[in-house]
């Protein structure tokens, strides 16, 4: 399903803000495309997303670290790899630091981005479904981004990897659940669902267990 009028797509490569290894990009797509900046400024992201909802330009937020874990039935397996994950999993030294990262930084935007909206504020809801956000066309969308060993090409910054990650989702339109890298039989723990939670942009507790688009480069 496509969205009628613009999009911006924007995704975070998470790193600690205070080295440095923070970075962001975003583009916005539509009957021409636009740069909506990048950086490793977080403030200036959480402000450009804000900015992009209050003008009623739906927004499809991508974060490059895992945004939701695996629950096996087999104890054995709990820190197994994701289905497609391939030889970078999850639970492993790159993928658990970056989660542990994220959590903060995730919460921390969700939050100051709500608390940037205007009057819609009400009114903007957050989505996990890629149908639900095309069907009303507004709001934001969120999703996770997945860029290690061959996927980055020649990137070798956290802007880089971000600007990657965006590139790939919009080459994934007008359906990107055509691209979902990662899918699960298995229950899920969602902390990006957790992170909704927290900043007040759900009471769904569903939100916990559910899953959300993983775009692989």
């Amino acid at each position: 399903m496509d969205i009628e009028g613009p999009l911006a797509i924007l995704c975070a490569d998470v790193g600690s803000v205070a080295k440095g290894n923070f970075g962001w990009a975003g583009v916005l797509v539509g009957p021409e495309h636009q740069d909506l900046g990048s950086g490793s400024d977080i403030v200036r992201l959480a402000e450009t997303v804000a900015d992009d909802l209050n003008n009623k330009v739906p927004v499809a937020l991508g974060f490059e670290y895992p945004l939701f874990v695996p629950i096996p039935q087999d104890p054995a397996r709990l820190t197994s790899a994701r289905k497609n994950e391939g030889q970078r999993p999850w639970s492993a030294g790159a993928g658990s630091g970056a989660l542990a990262t994220g959590l903060t930084e995730t919460v921390w935007l969700l939050w100051h981005v709500r608390e940037q909206l205007s009057s819609v504020k009400i009114h903007t809801r957050a989505y996990l479904e890629w149908s639900s956000f095309a069907g009303t066309g507004e709001g934001l969308f969120l999703w996770e981004a997945f860029v290690s060993d061959a996927g980055k090409g020649k990137s070798s910054t956290h802007v880089g990897d971000a600007e990657i990650a965006v590139y790939r989702f919009m080459n994934s339109l007008p359906n990107p659940d055509e691209a979902n890298a990662i899918t699960s039989d298995e229950e899920v723990h969602s902390l990006l669902g957790a992170a909704l939670l927290r900043t007040g942009w759900t009471t769904d507790l569903t939100v916990l267990s559910s899953p959300c688009l993983v775009i692989k480069a």
